[in-house]
């Protein structure tokens, strides 16, 4: 990996170093306050995603009936208004891959199906 440099306001040079999260919680917190750390630029050229934070633990139900029966970690919107879900898993999650892509895309199709757009309207609002 290479390595990563800060250069302060006075110019002194700091080497960073890689370092695991201390919780999930500690990363939720950081992706909510500074999106940009999702990235972007790798979806479109010339034309990198900007995401707008809309909630954290947003519920997903999977009936008309339902409160929720999911919670997604976080939902983001792009410029486009296509939300966005971001689940954070530690490296020592001991879970598959496919169980997680499965749990989301399980929060994709309820999402898409009981959530109306004054839902996640009133997510911003809150």
């Amino acid at each position: 990996m290479p390595e990563l440099f800060l250069i302060d306001e006075s110019d002194n040079l700091t080497s960073l170093s890689e370092a695991p999260y201390d919780s999930e919680a500690l990363l939720q917190s950081l992706l909510a306050d500074h999106p940009a750390l999702l990235g972007g630029d790798q979806m479109g050229q010339g034309s990198p995603r900007q995401w707008l934070f809309v909630k954290r633990e947003a519920a997903v139900p999977d009936s008309e009936e339902s409160n929720g029966r999911w919670s997604v970690d976080h939902l983001f919107l792009d410029q486009d208004a296509i939300p966005t879900f971001v689940e954070v898993k530690r490296a020592s999650d001991s879970r598959i891959r496919r169980e997680v892509v499965g749990q989301m895309l399980d929060y994709a199709a309820n999402a898409l199906r009981y959530w109306p757009v004054e839902l996640i309207q009133s997510f911003l609002a809150s």
